[in-house]
């Protein structure tokens, strides 16, 4: 990053919001690999510590309790049937889809495991799948799991045998979320964590100003290069984008998203492109993103209407496309925070 110029006249305001930030003008910066997707952190440090391998076992050991792309991971062992007793990370995860489930009305749903493999977007290899099939995997959608909690440790219920549980849409944020605390019991305040697009900034930059983060045009295939259809300022807060124009599959013509309704057990079929939420925790973002590209933008605003006091259902993005080609439509609080 280069270092701004200072200027002799500046307002007192940027004086004291400078003094506030109160850290070097030198960054830390450090990139890697997470969750099969990339990981990019910018933090300011008065010791200018070099924190990364700290990070790479916090998300390693992330990995090995909540990913479906390691064999040996928790996650794994509870789905096979090797494991139940699970740790406090595993335990939360359950706790929050839960509440997520039954704050949303079953948009969001950490059961679809079966058949987002049986569709071709986990780990396994895409069936051939008609009308019955998807039905008789449906019977395990909505069974959400139960926590047992002894002294000698916590145990994972599935309400069926051959429930799959999937917290792909909740994890990544997550692990953002962690990191962001890790970063604060360090003493740092002012820093940006980028885990796949899921992002969580805190503090400001050295000139006071807060963190800038693009939003993604919907591309029109997954080899697209990317590029920015818009620019918000973050501070203190997270924001998550879930779309469906670059996890998909055509057959026969057809385009299949790698977003599953849990009500149909197929993939959703409406226009929305893309939505960015914004909201103080990465998790909750990351589940409610899901939850709209779900919902489709019709059922999404009215939601957002029904929930008027919380925040991450308020600070939202949408983008879809009509006949016409593809529109936005942000709400206020969302709007109140681009560049």
């Amino acid at each position: 990053m280069k270092r701004k110029m200072f200027v002799p006249l500046v307002s007192a305001a940027a004086v004291l919001l400078a003094m506030a930030c109160n850290r070097p003008s030198q960054p830390v910066r450090l990139r890697g690999e997470a969750q099969g997707t990339y990981y990019s952190i910018t933090y300011y440090d008065a010791n200018q510590r070099n924190l990364q391998s700290s990070i790479d076992s916090l998300l390693d050991d992330f990995d090995l309790t909540a990913s479906l792309w390691v064999d040996s991971s928790l996650l794994r062992r509870v789905n096979d049937g090797r494991d139940s007793v699970v740790n406090s990370l595993f335990a939360t995860l359950v706790d929050l889809s839960v509440q997520m489930h039954a704050f949303t009305d079953g948009a969001f749903d950490c059961t679809v495991g079966r058949l987002v493999n049986a569709w071709g977007f986990g780990f396994s290899k895409r069936e051939q799948l008609d009308d019955a099939t998807i039905d008789s995997l449906r019977r395990y959608i909505g069974q959400q799991p139960a926590l047992v909690r002894k002294a000698d440790g916590t145990t994972v219920v599935r309400k069926a045998e051959g429930v799959s549980f999937d917290f792909n849409a909740i994890a990544q944020g997550y692990s953002t979320d962690l990191v962001a605390s890790f970063l604060e019991q360090q003493g740092i305040d002012n820093y940006i964590v980028d885990i796949g697009g899921e992002v969580y900034a805190r503090g400001c930059k050295p000139d006071g100003s807060p963190w800038l983060v693009g939003i993604e045009r919907p591309a029109e295939n997954r080899y697209s290069s990317p590029e920015v259809e818009t620019t918000i300022r973050l501070s203190n807060q997270s924001v998550v984008t879930s779309g469906s124009y670059r996890k998909y599959y055509e057959r026969d013509g057809v385009r299949y998203s790698h977003t599953i309704d849990p009500a149909t057990g197929r993939p959703v079929e409406h226009t929305l492109l893309s939505v960015s939420v914004v909201d103080t925790a990465a998790w909750r973002a990351d589940a409610l993103a899901t939850a709209f590209m779900v919902m489709g933008l019709e059922r999404s605003l009215q939601f957002i209407e029904q929930h008027p006091d919380d925040s991450g259902t308020q600070s939202v993005l949408f983008i879809y496309s009509d006949s016409s080609g593809y529109k936005t439509f942000a709400t206020p609080s969302f709007e109140r925070l681009v560049k």
